[in-house]
This record gives C-alpha cells, structure tokens and sequence, in this order.
C-alpha cells in the first residue's frame, strides 16, 4: 500500500494536557513514511475491518500509552504528496497523565505550548511530517486547534 502509493485510509489524534500544551514527537528513524520527522498527531492505518474510532483508540494506546480517555471527532479529509494518498479522519483529547512511547515509532517526544508549536512549525530546519504540518495548519486557520 505505501510502497505503491496506493490510497488508505489513516486516524490521527492530536493530544492536549489541561493547560493546552500540545503533545509533539520525532518519529524514528526506521518508520516507512517521513523517517526521523517531527508530528503533533498519534496516527496510523486502519486495520482491515476496524472502524476508524476504534483504531485512534487502539493507536493512541500503541504509541503513547494513552487510555481511557474521550476522542472528540474533528474533521475527515483527503492528503495527498509524493509519498502518501490517505482519507483521514482525525480526533483530539485532553490527558494529563504519563506517556510511555512506543520505541518502534517514537524517538522522542515533549509537550509544546502553541506559541513553542508554531515557532517551530515555522523553522525550516526542524524537520515536521507534511500530512500533518497540513493538518495543524488548517486547525490554526479555522481557530481550531485552541
């Protein structure tokens, strides 16, 4: 399916703590897609037959320990680049807990207050994942995301 481009179908759910701080991590360097890049959104592929509530329930859990908690729905839409064509429909939630990172898929990861979030979107060398630099992006226009 990446190999080829084909189109899928993704979640992602963007993480807030109380104070609003959004939660950011660098993906490894060994992930398929966007390698050692930076990403305020937990995300992954359906898998067959899962409706796509459940599997941002069930990714939310894989790679930040993240459970129990309510996944408000906010927007579904088409991504497409040279290296990935997805459906994605995506979540946000509020935790104030621990986070304990799947060391396949996270290097890294800290919670960023919006203004922190948005000078380093705006740094061209703090490398961030395009699908998800489109998202937060159109989150900000919208008055979205805070």
């Amino acid at each position: 399916m990446r190999r080829d481009n084909l189109p899928h179908v993704v979640v992602a759910v963007l993480v807030r703590d109380p104070a609003g701080r959004v939660y950011v991590h660098r993906r490894t360097e060994t992930k398929d897609v966007f390698p050692g890049l930076h990403d305020a959104f937990v995300a992954g592929c359906l898998l067959a037959g899962e409706e796509p509530l459940a599997a941002a329930a069930r990714e939310l859990a894989e790679e930040l320990g993240v459970t129990g908690v309510r996944l408000h729905p906010v927007l579904s839409e088409w991504y497409a680049d040279a290296s990935t064509r997805h459906l994605c429909h995506v979540w946000t939630t509020t935790y104030d807990g621990p986070v304990t990172h799947q060391v396949e898929e996270i290097a890294w990861g800290d919670w960023l207050t919006p203004d922190e979030l948005r000078k380093h979107l705006a740094d061209p060398t703090w490398g961030f994942v395009p699908d998800g630099r489109a998202l937060l992006d159109r989150l900000l226009a919208h008055g979205s995301l805070w």
